[in-house]
């Protein structure tokens, strides 16, 4: 009897043995198909993208799914599966936008020069002009078919019967006949099928080639542009100029007879390396130089100011509402918090409306009891003022907060023993509340330093850089920050959006908010130790 239980025994255990081995083969293979779906979209996508031209998000998904089957292929790295998708973000949200920056910043990628040698070349291919005489044409329609008839010195040139809808693909021949059968199309017709006739190309019986040049007419058009054999140069058929891409520039220029580039260069121009060209632009261009030094100091300035401001008015505040004889402290701490659970938006719009130098209550109040009426948004210096107030009035319930907390934290023996040595209010708070809490809020205040040194919102929202400064090469205002300055740079250029001079000044911004991070790092690590 024992000897048939043992033996059922061994037989469950060996189901469930193969049961186990099936389950695992089959999570096995689930696995390896997942990885190989993976791989073959990415693959493919990273294919498409690497066709068209657009080299740096091929790349990036080649690293981040070969990174994938890497982590979840093998048995030594699948326990970092948990990590991948935190390292994946970074390199996505990161460090690829930080490194493709910076990539620009070596460029002329700009407004006029964004597109590959070969795409800027296909473009000047494609235009045409009018080299020759131009024809009026009509159409006549026969049971749903038409012909393009021309009339020149009352003879008449005709096309066989076409069907707009399927065009052939070689030239449309025009053959001498009498006066065109069926009946004349209004011109309604013609509007609605211009496409498919600015399609066509006819061509009559000595070789002359006509394209549609209005609504009414077809002209003998040539290309401007004519390709020679290197794959380079072009000829400009029209004014007979010889063209050769530049490629200090990015631009196909006109060369004289020593090869020499004359002239203006053509557009659309093409993305080249120059180098550190846009680093030394910012610092040798007087239209840009003199801008990016006065927006530098203000922002130094503004960050500076900003940080002792809201920390010197939410550390009081904090103090107050710490008062225990103080009654309704719970109201108030209530009230002076709320500007900090508003939105940043909303209140930077209402101060906006606020600060309106014809009908904003600042204003009013300010004329109604004083005679006068700043211009806020015109004045430089008003306009500065005015940011600063904006930006303490958003950060000081933070500095608040801090200290409130931090306060509590101040052991009472100290301010016992100091009125023990006949120490006031005042003394005590500069000699034990303040040092106290500003010592734990180092890293707290670089950090906020560093925020605002790219608070963008709050220009582009309150004064959008206002007031420009006069006679710069780019736009730029006297309320600009860095990050709203290279901003403007970047998409609201009048000679063209300039995004490789805008990378340049995103790169010089990295490196200051990275060293204020790293000092942030080292003061934090000397608060531990």
């Amino acid at each position: 009897m024992q000897s048939h239980q043992a033996a059922d025994m061994a037989i469950d255990a060996s189901d469930m043995e193969n049961s186990t081995k099936t389950t695992l083969n089959h999570k096995k293979w689930l696995k390896w198909a997942s990885l190989g779906l993976v791989s073959l979209i990415n693959g493919y996508a990273t294919i498409l993208m690497y066709a068209r031209g657009e080299y740096a998000f091929a790349l990036l998904t080649l690293v981040l799914t070969a990174l994938g089957v890497y982590v979840f292929a093998r048995k030594s790295t699948y326990a970092h599966r948990y990590i991948y998708p935190g390292v994946a973000g970074m390199i996505l949200f990161i460090i690829f936008p930080l490194m493709y920056t910076i990539g620009l910043a070596f460029t002329n990628y700009s407004g006029s020069n964004q597109l590959s040698f070969d795409r800027a070349q296909s473009v000047l291919l494609q235009q045409t002009y009018q080299s020759g005489d131009s024809y009026k044409f009509s159409m006549y329609e026969q049971n749903g078919l038409y012909n393009i008839a021309i009339q020149e010195d009352g003879q008449w040139y005709v096309t066989d019967s076409l069907d707009l809808a399927q065009l052939p693909e070689q030239d449309i021949l025009l053959s001498r006949s009498e006066a065109p059968q069926g009946d004349k199309a209004p011109l309604k017709v013609v509007i609605s099928n211009r496409a498919a006739l600015s399609a066509i190309t006819l061509a009559s019986a000595d070789g002359t080639e006509l394209k549609m040049s209005g609504l009414r007419n077809f002209a003998e058009i040539q290309p401007v542009y004519v390709l020679q054999e290197d794959g380079e140069t072009l000829i400009n058929q029209r004014e007979n100029i010889t063209l050769k891409p530049n490629w200090e520039i990015g631009n196909y220029q006109a060369v004289d007879d020593n090869g020499a580039f004359v002239g203006e260069p053509l557009s659309p121009g093409f993305i080249v390396n120059i180098g550190m060209d846009n680093f030394v632009r910012i610092f040798t261009d007087p239209g840009i130089q003199g801008p990016f030094f006065k927006i530098f100091v203000w922002t130094v300035l503004f960050s500076a100011l900003t940080v002792v401001l809201t920390l010197a008015v939410g550390v009081v505040l904090a103090q107050i509402v710490s008062w225990e004889e103080l009654k309704g402290r719970g109201v108030y701490r209530v009230l002076l918090i709320l500007p900090y659970a508003v939105p940043a938006f909303i209140s930077i719009l209402i101060f906006k409306g606020l600060f309106n130098q014809s009908f904003g209550e600042i204003n009013q109040v300010l004329e109604g009891l004083f005679g006068i009426s700043p211009a806020w948004f015109t004045d430089p210096f008003l306009a500065k003022t005015m940011i600063v107030i904006v930006n303490t009035w958003l950060g000081y319930p933070y500095m608040m907060i801090l200290a409130m907390g931090l306060l509590k934290a101040i052991p009472e023996d100290l301010y016992e023993a100091s009125a023990m040595d006949g120490a006031g209010p005042i003394d005590n708070f500069m000699n034990i509340t303040l040092p106290l809490l500003v010592k734990p809020m180092i890293p707290l205040l670089i950090a906020s330093f560093a925020f605002n040194f790219n608070n963008f919102v709050l220009i582009q929202l309150l004064t959008n850089g206002a007031p420009d400064m006069i006679g710069t090469s780019v736009p730029a205002g006297h309320t600009d920050l860095l990050v709203s300055y290279t901003y403007r740079i970047a998409f609201e250029g009048a000679g063209g959006q300039d995004f490789g001079l805008a990378g340049a000044i995103a790169t010089i911004i990295f490196l200051l908010v990275g060293g204020l991070s790293l000092l942030n790092m080292k003061f934090t690590k000397l608060e531990s130790e």
